[in-house]
């Protein structure tokens, strides 16, 4: 792969005009297809389990009972100033309302609170129903809007409307300001790491055509595959932060050779054969995580999975064909300054030539792996291709060491205390996850200033939290002798039934002898307890089978949280065997090493149980969320640590593989395990500092969304990354392999014979992978 990444680097490089072309067509493909074939309005935010009980009563009742079929909306009427809602005038407005409400579009019927008895016991708050047939996502652009119009004639002095109900749950999500925010801060991070602001840029730009290509992409498929906003943010945040940083490990490698002395044409060419093999690796390993979510069986999580894999899958295409054709229009610019900071650092970072010289002036060392021996011949030091390090790992002289590689000195010096130090803190860190509860997101937790939040609250109040959420159980008594005997019966029973506030009366269809009932628990939708109340009705069935000959199915959006959330749960531990599992065997093939491998899994393990448990300290707990606008706690969303394991596997591995490759091939060259670990931090610590800080500011941006699924995400996704770069990569890895040294590289002959060679940095590039010996090593001056 790299000599192939190699040979396409340099044909970019030198067609970078018709490359450019190419990718600026496929940009306005994607735009032409959009507008013809999709758009952000047939975005679909349908939560659905194919197969699942709550679904197929669903798809029963379209037939059934399809006024009770698609989503709903509530009407909350409230009495202020001391009035009632039953009193005359009062109750005049709100029919009259209600009747506006009935002719607003999509309404297919409106239910009075006067005729469903939904009043509460101090007749200030009165709740009315609205019904559509057809689900959230297939309501017109203003149809709640023109709702909200309806009945806002009501809305005068002495009485206050407020509109909310499942139609409002799950809106779509406004992402804009987050892209432009986690943009702004990548770029002063780059203009930092590269001292340039023409070097910054370059990632930036390729990194807009990338996101660009795939959000496009995405919304033109919207009229024929059911593709939520949340996949669309969820696509835009990674591929954002995926095109930034592979366009960041491929430029930082370019510029390196620059300052050697490299011709352009070939720098560029050997930056994408070397960085863009890991590149590749890494994205191919977030790809197979993300469609990994495919198997779940779950359509919302489907589209999820697949928009943010095909989002970093552009974004490595634009990293191995777009980026050498930018880096041919720039030349020989990006090259740093002569005597210039960002000049003193590359070098410092690659110097493999010229004399480092001890505190007497005798001549050490000239080249690289060249060793210095003793008045006895023994080895006391090789240069390890950017100073001269003694056999314990020191520096005997040559450039100082750059802040990563002071630090790696740091939590190397006492490994075992570093180690111990790391897992407490994670550990009580991840602590609260044990207490996880995990639902879809409802209007509970919605901005507190939202009609839907206050309506939710209101209703929570005045009537009970359950009629925020209610059951709809259907009955099919078709095999019964006396049908509506039966359906009654079913009623009664339910309403016998533990955390049941009330039952309605039966909906009944004699054409297909069904009947419709609905439940209203005493608890909320999101609470344990109607999990437990939904389960119970479900296995009462066999009794309720028995005693009147009727079946019944569980549904509602309720019943649907609760399918979600189970089936979530079920995958989530098959899922993260595979990916742990795939994490080893590709680790094992890339670094040949039993150590690496088993660190890297144990790692993201720290790392995933301790992001989720910060997670839950926010969200389900409070601790803190007032700071990124969590008013009101609540569970976690369902979908959250299913694709945290998935992206944050990805990254994990990125991070990974830049990082100890460098120490490999240092330990290689040098046979000096310490050694290659401090190399390591200082040929790519300040690479994988800045990418991960770039990762987690684009994940950060995306916080301040109002949707609380998408808050969790980019929350998760942040704290994961931060964690695991500079708590596990940074720390946790060099400790590890200094504590077990030479065993860290260690793999049983057998096994190595077996193993097929993964050739991720590009060593069999020959020797113009060598940085030019022309270089003098810089001095500590420097």
């Amino acid at each position: 792969m790299p000599a192939f990444l190699h040979r396409l680097g340099r044909l970019a490089f030198r067609r970078r005009r018709r490359m450019l072309a190419l990718w600026l067509a496929l940009v306005a493909a994607a735009v032409v297809c959009m507008t013809a074939f999709g758009g952000t309005g047939k975005l679909d935010n349908t939560f659905s389990i194919p197969g699942s009980e709550s679904q197929r009563a669903l798809d029963g009742m379209k037939t059934d009972f399809p006024t009770f079929s698609g989503t709903s909306a509530q009407i909350v009427f409230t009495a202020t100033d001391g009035q009632k809602v039953t009193d005359p005038a009062d109750s005049a407005r709100i029919r009259a309302a209600l009747e506006a409400a009935g002719s607003a579009p999509q309404v297919a019927k409106v239910v009075s609170p006067f005729d469903a008895h939904t009043i509460s016991a101090d007749g200030t708050t009165a709740v009315a129903q609205v019904r559509y047939e057809v689900p959230q996502s297939a309501l017109e652009p203003n149809a709640l809007d023109e709702l909200k119009s309806a009945v806002a004639g009501a809305n005068q002095q002495g009485m206050r409307v407020d509109v909310g109900g499942s139609a409002f749950g799950n809106a779509p999500s406004e992402s804009h300001r987050s892209d432009i925010i986690g943009v702004g801060v990548a770029l002063v991070i780059l203009t930092l790491t590269f001292g340039s602001l023409l070097t910054a840029g370059i990632p930036v730009v390729t990194a807009l055509f990338g996101v660009a290509t795939a959000i496009f992409g995405a919304l033109s498929l919207t009229g024929t595959v059911s593709i939520s906003s949340t996949a669309q943010s969820l696509a835009l945040m990674i591929g954002l932060a995926v095109g930034i940083d592979y366009a960041l490990f491929i430029v930082s490698r370019h510029r390196f050779h620059l300052a050697h002395g490299m011709e352009p044409e070939e720098s560029a060419a050997l930056a994408v054969g070397t960085a863009g093999s890991a590149v590749v690796f890494a994205g191919l390993t977030v790809v197979i995580a993300m469609t990994g979510l495919t198997v779940v069986g779950i359509p919302y999580l489907t589209a999820m999975g697949l928009a943010a894999a095909g989002a970093v899958l552009i974004a490595v295409l634009v990293a191995t064909t777009l980026l050498p054709a930018i880096l041919g229009f720039a030349g020989a610019r990006l090259t740093p300054r002569p005597g210039s900071r960002a000049m003193r650092r590359e070098q410092a970072v690659g110097g493999a030539g010229g004399d480092a010289v001890g505190a007497t002036g005798d001549r050490l060392a000239s080249g690289p792996g060249e060793n210095v021996l003793s008045g006895t011949g023994e080895i006391v030091a090789s240069r390890t291709g950017e100073h001269v390090m003694s056999r314990t790992g020191e520096p005997v002289a040559g450039a100082a060491a750059n802040a990563a590689e002071r630090w790696f000195r740091l939590v190397t010096r006492r490994p075992l205390l570093t180690l111990v130090a790391v897992v407490a803190s994670l550990g009580a860190l991840a602590w609260p996850a044990h207490d996880m509860r995990l639902a879809l997101p409802d209007n509970g937790t919605a901005p507190r200033s939202s009609s839907q939040r206050i309506a939710f609250d209101r209703v929570g109040e005045k009537l009970g939290p359950g009629f925020n959420g209610p059951l709809l159980v259907l009955a099919d008594t078709s095999h019964s002798s006396d049908p509506t005997t039966a359906a009654q019966w079913v009623a009664a029973t339910l309403g016998a039934l533990p955390d049941v506030a009330t039952v309605g009366q039966p909906v009944a269809n004699p054409a297909t002898h069904t009947a419709l009932i609905q439940v209203i628990p005493d608890s909320a939708p999101s609470d344990p307890a109607t999990k437990t109340l939904v389960n119970t009705i479900r296995d009462d069935r066999a009794a309720i089978l028995r005693d009147t000959g009727a079946t019944v199915q569980v549904t509602g959006s309720t019943a649907v949280s609760v399918d979600v959330a189970a089936k979530l749960n079920s995958a989530l531990i098959p899922f993260a065997a595979v990916v742990i599992g795939l994490s080893l065997l590709l680790l094992l093939l890339v670094f040949r090493s039993l150590v690496v491998p088993l660190k890297a899994a144990a790692g993201f393990l720290l790392s995933i149980a301790a992001t989720l448990g910060a997670v839950v300290g926010v969200f389900q707990l409070g601790h803190l969320g007032s700071l990124i606008g969590v008013d009101t706690t609540g569970p976690v969303s369902s979908f959250l640590p299913i694709i945290l394991l998935a992206v944050l596997f990805g990254l994990a591995m990125d991070y990974e593989v830049f990082l100890v490759s460098r120490m490999r091939e240092s330990y290689l060259r040098t046979g000096t395990p310490l050694g290659a670990v401090h190399s390591g931090a200082r040929h790519s610590g300040r690479v994988v500092t800045a990418a991960a800080l770039i990762m987690t500011s684009v994940f950060a941006a995306f916080l301040t969304s109002d949707s609380t699924m998408l808050k969790q995400i980019a929350f998760a996704l942040a704290a994961g990354v931060l964690l695991d770069a500079f708590v596990i990569r940074m720390t946790f890895v060099p400790a590890v392999l200094a504590l077990t040294r030479h065993a860290a590289w260690w793999l049983p002959k057998w096994l190595e014979r077996r193993l097929p060679g993964l050739d991720i940095e590009g060593d069999r590039l020959g020797p113009a992978h060598a940085v030019p010996e022309s270089v003098p090593l810089p001095s500590t001056a420097d």
